[in-house]
């Protein structure tokens, strides 16, 4: 996992996105399309059609940057918005996110064995 800085806000695109787009046409929507700014230190998050692929987009204040990350197996638990609005989240909701963990309620899937 990328260690983002503490307090970084995270946004998550509605919707799906053309995931052939790469860094600049992906700043470009965060720009028209979300009313954002791109180069202010928050972390975008796009989500393909298929729901087991998700593009990072954060500049860092030194250059941009773009992660991708494939599910092996599951779809990312996506926001529903309308008209392709934005949600924010917190860092810690967006680690789970991409761990393919359901963001909005995690919970123990397992209890955790008792020590002793």
């Amino acid at each position: 996992m990328i260690a983002f800085p503490a307090g970084v806000r995270v946004w998550i695109a509605g919707g799906v996105t053309d995931m052939r787009r790469g860094m600049n046409t992906l700043a470009l929507q965060v720009q028209q399309g979300l009313g954002r700014d791109p180069h202010a230190g928050e972390i975008f998050c796009f989500r393909g059609r298929k729901g087991d692929l998700v593009k990072l987009l954060w500049h860092d204040g030194v250059g941009m940057s773009l992660y991708t990350k494939r599910l092996e197996a599951g779809k990312f638990i996506w926001p529903v918005s309308r008209s392709g609005e934005a949600v924010q989240v917190s860092a810690a909701q967006l680690g789970y996110l991409l761990e393919g963990i359901d963001w909005r309620n995690p919970r123990w899937t397992q209890l955790p064995a008792k020590a002793g």
